[in-house]
């Protein structure tokens, strides 16, 4: 059975890509696959790395419970939207606080290389905004993507990662926010 993580990283309840991870989640359940759902906003820990990597700081129980979904997971899906073309910090801080050397990668000694300790999983990212698809692309560089899938997901050993952006939602009938619900669901049936 595979194991899925979808990672709800909107500070805000009740949102859009909330409803779209849940769609991801119930088209993956009903295609057999074990879906945990983990809500950053619900999490407690400090956002901040204070010494960076030279001192060790203490995880709390959140975060040693969500290093232990990330190893069991097959497959990771990160859920949020574009604040200032980038992702909230509630992300950037789990990022810095959970993908730890000795955890998600490991440093060789004498080298500048390092080990990817997360192979064998694949990832989506689902990404929220209000600007058109094609002016983060092309005019914004899509910088929040490039930081999680290149940056992080697969400096970590993590791939393939697959991206679904989702833009002008602020203006987005309801025809078509219900299309993208669906395809979510059916990227949830797919498990990819």
């Amino acid at each position: 059975m595979k194991k899925i993580l979808i990672i709800q990283a909107n500070p805000m309840k009740l949102s859009y890509g909330h409803q779209l991870a849940e769609a991801y989640a119930k088209g993956a359940e009903e295609s057999g696959a074990s879906v945990t759902f983990l809500d950053l906003s619900d999490l407690n820990f400090e956002l901040n790395l204070k010494d960076g990597y030279s001192k060790v700081q203490e995880l709390e129980p959140d975060l040693v419970y969500a290093q232990k979904l990330i190893k069991e997971a097959d497959h990771l899906v990160f859920v949020y939207p574009t604040w200032w073309a980038s992702f909230p910090a509630l992300l950037k801080g789990f990022i810095d606080r959970v993908f730890l050397p000795g955890f998600a990668f490991k440093y060789r000694n004498g080298s500048s290389l390092w080990d990817k300790l997360l192979k064998d999983k694949t990832a989506r990212i689902i990404i929220t905004m209000d600007a058109p698809v094609l002016w983060y692309r092309f005019m914004n560089k899509q910088p929040g993507v490039h930081i999680l899938k290149t940056g992080v997901l697969e400096f970590c050993g993590i791939k393939p990662v697959k991206v679904s952006l989702i833009g002008q939602v602020k203006m987005m009938e309801a025809t078509k926010r219900l299309r993208w619900i669906e395809k979510m669901y059916k990227l949830g049936q797919k498990m990819n």
